[in-house]
C-alpha cells in the first residue's frame, strides 16, 4: 500500500513528491501530462533562474529530482478515486494502487479564445499568445496588446497590463461589450480602447498576432486571453470534498480538504496561480501527509 498517491505532475505535485521522498515515505504520482507548466516557453520571474527557464525543463528537472528518492512517476489519468475503508484505491488506464493518502493537484484549465489548435501552440510558444501577466507582463513592455475579454474580468486584465504599456485593446471574445457607465469610464481612465466581438484568432504574422473581428483586422504583438479557467476538481467531488463558490478544492492553512487523508495544493486551491505558490503549497502538504500518517504509523528507520 502507498503511504500517499499524488494527482497531478505540475510544480504543486512534484514538490510534493520531492519533500515525501525524502520523508522516506511510499508514494506515487500519476501525471496526466497536461500540466500550464507545459505551455510557458520560458519564464524569467522563477527565483534562481535569472536567464529564465522553461516550463518544460523545470519540470523535467523535478521529475528527476523526485526520481533520486525512489518516487514513481507513471503517466494517466486517474478516472476513479474511492474511499475504501481507512484507505483510498484509484485507477487509471494501465493500473491501480491503493493508498493511506492522496493529494490531489490536479490544477486547472484555461479557457481557450477562438484559435485553431495549432496555431494556439505555435502562438504560445512565441509569445505572441500569453495566459498570465503576472508571469510575463514585464516581456510586454511597450508593446502593442489585446485582451480578449468583457465585463469587470477583462477589465481587471487590462488595468493591471496598463502597468507595462499604454496600447492596450479590449476585444469582446462573442459578442458586442455590455458595459456599465462605470465600467466605460474605467476603461475611459485608463485609456484602454474597446472592440466589439466576436473574435477569433486567425494567424502569426511577421509583426504579431492576428485577430479577426466583424469585417476588420488588427495586429498585435501579444494577445492575453481573460477568459477564465475551470478547476479539475472531478476527483475531488468524486471523495465528497467541499469546493468553494469559485470551483476550487476547499483546503485549510495545511492543504488538508473536508476530507480526513486528502490534501489539495496548486491551482486547484483558490490562490494566486503562480509556480512559486504552488510549490509552497506542495511542500506544505508533503509535511503535513508526514505528520499525519506518523500519528497512526510511528515513521522509524
Amino acid at each position: 500500500m502507498l503511504d500517499c498517491l499524488v494527482v497531478g505532475g505540475g510544480p504543486a505535485g512534484l514538490t510534493a513528491a520531492i519533500y515525501l521522498g525524502r520523508f522516506h515515505l511510499n508514494i506515487t504520482v500519476v501525471d496526466a501530462g497536461e500540466s500550464r507548466a507545459l505551455w510557458i516557453p520560458k519564464t524569467h520571474n522563477h527565483a534562481g533562474h535569472p536567464d529564465g527557464i522553461s516550463g518544460k525543463e523545470l519540470l523535467d528537472r523535478m521529475r528527476n529530482q523526485a526520481g533520486r528518492y525512489g518516487t514513481a512517476i507513471v503517466r494517466g489519468r486517474v478516472s476513479r478515486l474511492a474511499r475504501a475503508g481507512s484507505h483510498f484505491v484509484a485507477d487509471w488506464g494501465s493500473g491501480g494502487v491503493t493508498a493511506r493518502t492522496v493529494l490531489l493537484a490536479t490544477g486547472v484549465v484555461n479557457r481557450r479564445p477562438d484559435i485553431d489548435e495549432d496555431l494556439h501552440t505555435e502562438a504560445l510558444a512565441n509569445g505572441r499568445l500569453r495566459y498570465c501577466p503576472i508571469c510575463d507582463g514585464y516581456e510586454v513592455t511597450d508593446r502593442k496588446l489585446a485582451v480578449i475579454g468583457s465585463g469587470q474580468q477583462g477589465i481587471n486584465e487590462a488595468v493591471f497590463l496598463r502597468g507595462y504599456t499604454k496600447d492596450i485593446t479590449m476585444i469582446a471574445a462573442d459578442s458586442a461589450h455590455r458595459l456599465s457607465k462605470a465600467e466605460l469610464n474605467q476603461c475611459a481612465d485608463f485609456d484602454i480602447k474597446l472592440v466589439d466581438g466576436p473574435c477569433r484568432i486567425g494567424r502569426m504574422v511577421q509583426n504579431g498576432l492576428v485577430v479577426v473581428t466583424e469585417g476588420t483586422e488588427y495586429v498585435f504583438d501579444s494577445v492575453y486571453p481573460a477568459l477564465g479557467s475551470d478547476a479539475n476538481t472531478m476527483l475531488a467531488t468524486m471523495l465528497g470534498a467541499k469546493c468553494s463558490a469559485e470551483g476550487c478544492v476547499k483546503v485549510d492553512s495545511h492543504q488538508r480538504t473536508s476530507l480526513p487523508g486528502v490534501y489539495a495544493a496548486g491551482d486547484v486551491v483558490i490562490g494566486l496561480d503562480q509556480i512559486s505558490h504552488a510549490m509552497g503549497e506542495g511542500g506544505v502538504a508533503a509535511v503535513t501527509i508526514r505528520n499525519g500518517l506518523a500519528k497512526t504509523t510511528p515513521l522509524m528507520r
